[in-house]
């Protein structure tokens, strides 16, 4: 049984439903977004009908919650509520992340940073804290997983996007730390970096750089084009399942070869 944060749209919603859709081991959902734009961001966010659609798609399988990652007390309750229908937690996927930016680093005011360390960095460390205790409740021997969404942008500077990048990079750090002290216990913690990916947060990232469209941005890629959401899904689901027990502290970069 899983939580999955920033599930509205774009890479989240991929892996609500490949988890959903898989037959095994039969992954029931809580599928948790905030639902509600941030006055610092450029464009809107995932919306509620959005959210529930996703959720229909799975009848009984996905529980749409309406929950912002800065607020760990609403996360706590997400977490809870999957214990309670589904019996526990078996995976747990940081997806919720803005993106803003557009200016060098020594111009970059304060509302960019916070609006990026809230969501892409605090949001994830608000899932460990209230997922983790969950994911160890489960009897010995377990196999959980915590699974947070980082970037092609944790290891390569990208223009104009130095908060994006430390934010991203501490994704990176704070999943290492995590599986260091999960040591032992049969569960996991890794990172997964797409690349540029066919979203409505790169559409946002092409708006930043003045572009009418993000398809450019595959052209810098090995596969030479954007990645659809549910190839990067693909790779984060492997990750929630026991295939990938011996991994833990690392990062699966399913970013087409960023930067060819």
């Amino acid at each position: 049984m899983a939580v999955v944060t920033g599930a509205a749209r774009g890479i989240g919603a991929a892996v609500v439903h490949r988890l959903a859709d898989a037959a095994d081991p039969g992954w029931r959902v809580v599928a948790v977004d905030s639902c509600a734009d941030d006055p610092r961001l450029r464009y809107p966010l995932g919306t509620r009908a959005e959210l529930d659609a996703v959720a229909a798609a799975h009848p009984g399988r996905v529980l749409p919650v309406v929950a912002d990652v800065r607020d760990e007390p609403a996360l706590a309750a997400a977490v809870r509520l999957a214990v309670e229908e589904f019996g526990g937690l078996d995976a747990a996927v940081a997806g919720a992340c803005v993106m803003a930016g557009g200016r060098p680093l020594w111009d970059t005011g304060d509302a960019d940073w916070d609006v990026l360390y809230e969501v892409g960095l605090r949001g994830v460390l608000h899932l460990a804290r209230v997922a983790v205790p969950a994911l160890l409740a489960r009897p010995s021997p377990r196999s959980g997983r915590f699974v947070a969404l980082a970037s092609a942008a944790a290891h390569h500077g990208l223009w104009h996007l130095a908060p994006y990048n430390a934010v991203k990079h501490g994704v990176v750090g704070l999943v290492a730390g995590l599986a260091a002290d999960l040591r032992g216990t049969g569960v996991t913690a890794t990172a997964v970096s797409p690349g540029s990916t066919d979203t409505a947060m790169l559409a946002a990232t092409a708006k930043l750089y003045g572009m009418p469209s993000p398809t450019p941005f595959g052209d810098q890629q090995l596969v030479e084009r954007l990645l659809a959401p549910d190839e990067v899904a693909a790779a984060v689901c492997w990750l929630c399942g026991t295939d990938s027990s011996a991994v833990t502290g690392s990062v699966l970069h399913a970013d087409g070869g960023f930067p060819g």
